[in-house]
């Protein structure tokens, strides 16, 4: 057994609407890679273009998967293409599962995957799933808004971030290396 190999996986949540829950993620995996675990990060909502992965992609260890080239935010999609990208996010968590369980990965860091659940676009049975029948060292990190009652019983930390002040209230918009 490799002694870098976690005995109890945890799953931890990072929720709200606050800045900073994939950044905690984030340093969560690069934590772990840097500990010798094999980390797999998948983000949902986002394109593949996001400044984090420009550096993760070099970090040994971490893994990323593919995502969109091209996303745009929930409430700005039609219904038809609310439903459209639903079903490429369910192939993707599809894919993410199986990969995550045949290559045997230490960390699984499940970016943004609360907001696909409380829109609908991934059905939080197939998450919980995950969850119960996850290997029994794997570490999964769920980011995103408005977790259920069931999901937060199955975590074993639970981080709520809330937002008390953000410029974006003020018309700032997204920075590169700050936001994106």
């Amino acid at each position: 057994m490799n002694p870098k190999k976690l005995k109890k996986g945890c799953v931890h949540i990072y929720h709200g609407d606050g800045k900073g829950k994939t950044t905690c993620g984030i340093g969560l995996c690069i934590r772990g890679a840097g500990a010798g675990l094999k980390v797999l990060i998948a983000q949902f909502l986002k394109d593949n273009s996001s400044s984090e992965r420009k550096i993760l992609e070099t970090i040994p260890g971490i893994y990323l998967a593919q995502g969109p080239s091209k996303v745009r935010f929930t409430f700005s999609m039609s219904p038809g293409k609310l439903e459209e990208m639903g079903r490429q996010y369910r192939e993707m968590f599809r894919e993410i599962v199986e990969a995550a369980c045949a290559q045997e990965y230490d960390m699984v860091f499940l970016d943004e995957i609360l907001h696909l659940i409380h829109k609908d676009m991934i059905p939080e049975s197939q998450v919980l799933d995950f969850l119960d029948h996850r290997p029994e060292g794997m570490e999964v990190i769920l980011t995103g808004y408005y977790p259920s009652s069931e999901l937060l019983s199955r975590a074993d930390y639970v981080s709520h971030i809330v937002k008390e002040k953000h410029p974006y209230d003020k018309g700032l918009t997204a920075r590169l290396g700050i936001e994106m």
